[in-house]
């Protein structure tokens, strides 16, 4: 067992560039998208149709945080604590659990699919959240309280999965081409439900048009009830995914061979597409639909530190959710005062990159 661990490091070092150099990476790469996550959350803070200087960002954010006495804000006006704690503050802290949600989503699905192209959108996972919440929007549910749109999103990203995998697998397997094709395949097809309901919904203008923008993806009215909706679903999706990192770098050796350095493969990727499930619900239920982050962060942070799942997972969290809140900052803040939908901004960074990634790939496979 231990030389097949050794082969192992040895054949995922090699990837990256032989030896041990793929560690070294990490330990600036993390350092660094720590320091960026800060200082684009406090700027995150502070800028706004109403700035604030960033030190009295940080002392309220720091006076709330930290044993009341502390840090004295008695010299902080009332109308900038309001801003910073109540209006601001959890908007983005929800803009980083959407984006830490949805790029280690899209991190764990690339190591299991082994295709830098995989996000949570191709096993349906995205499109059955948007359906549960056209769902509700439609029925009314969401006039009647704020809990019935994230708690919607949950039920039809896990109806969409488990449609899915049931589709897919025979005899308790479900191969990874099977997935595939019956993630694409249900996926159109729950996106033309909700294309249905959302044509039937044009004779109430108002449910159209919340239904629209909510599709168009965006974090505009959000507070503490969303981090608290959100944060338990996102921290247990991040724990599963970690716990399964090892097994990542298996799979990343093929089916045989992960079951050979003792993997049960089956068992890992239902906990994985049930964790990538539970992330991609958990953002999209309080975000909308926000495309490309589980595409774009995970591929850029790979070729920058290699294939090993353990840092890779750390790194595109933080990653993924300075990226959401960068483009939620350049959302509220490019055309004002009106606000540019999050979804919008995201697709203007992704869709770029997406469409290099298929060159590229379709220049190793000889296209081109």
């Amino acid at each position: 067992m231990r030389a097949n661990l050794s082969h192992l490091r040895r054949r995922l070092s090699a990837t990256s560039g032989g030896g041990e150099a793929w560690l070294s990476p990490a330990l600036v790469v993390l350092p660094v998208v720590s320091a960026l996550l800060a200082i684009v959350a406090v700027a995150g803070v502070a800028i706004g149709s109403t700035g604030v200087a960033w030190e009295t960002v940080v002392r309220v954010l720091a006076a709330k945080v930290l044993p009341a006495g502390w840090i004295d804000i008695g010299s902080v006006s009332e109308a900038d604590q309001a801003i910073v704690w109540l209006i601001r503050a959890p908007r983005i802290i929800v803009a980083g659990l959407v984006g830490a949600a949805l790029a280690v989503a899209g991190t764990q699905l690339q190591g299991i699919f082994r295709n830098p192209l995989a996000e949570s959108s191709i096993i349906g996972v995205s499109q059955g959240a948007a359906l549960g919440a056209v769902v509700a929007f439609i029925t009314g549910w969401t006039a009647s309280s704020a809990l019935w749109l994230p708690l919607a999103a949950f039920v039809g990203a896990f109806l969409a999965l488990f449609a899915v995998y049931m589709i897919a697998s025979r005899a308790g397997r479900a191969p990874v081409a099977t997935l595939l094709l019956a993630g694409i395949a249900l996926g159109a097809m729950i996106t033309a439900c909700s294309s249905l309901l959302i044509s039937l919904s044009f004779v109430d203008w108002q449910v159209a048009g919340e239904i629209v923008f909510w599709i168009m993806g965006g974090l505009d009215g959000r507070t503490w009830t969303h981090v608290v909706i959100c944060a338990p679903f996102v921290a247990l999706g991040l724990l599963v995914a970690f716990w399964h990192s090892r097994d990542l770098d298996l799979m990343l050796l093929g089916e045989e061979t992960a079951t050979s350095l003792g993997a049960d493969v089956e068992r890992v990727r239902r906990a994985v597409l049930l964790a990538a499930a539970l992330l991609t619900a958990a953002a999209v239920s309080v975000s909308g639909v926000v495309g490309f982050v589980g595409l774009v962060v995970p591929h850029a942070l790979r070729l920058v530190l290699g294939p090993s799942h353990r840092t890779l997972l750390a790194a595109s969290a933080l990653a993924g959710a300075t990226f959401v809140i960068a483009c939620d900052l350049l959302a509220r803040t490019a055309n004002p005062p009106s606000e540019i939908r999050l979804g919008v901004v995201t697709a203007a960074f992704g869709a770029p990159f997406f469409l290099y990634l298929l060159r590229q790939r379709r220049k190793e496979i000889g296209y081109f």
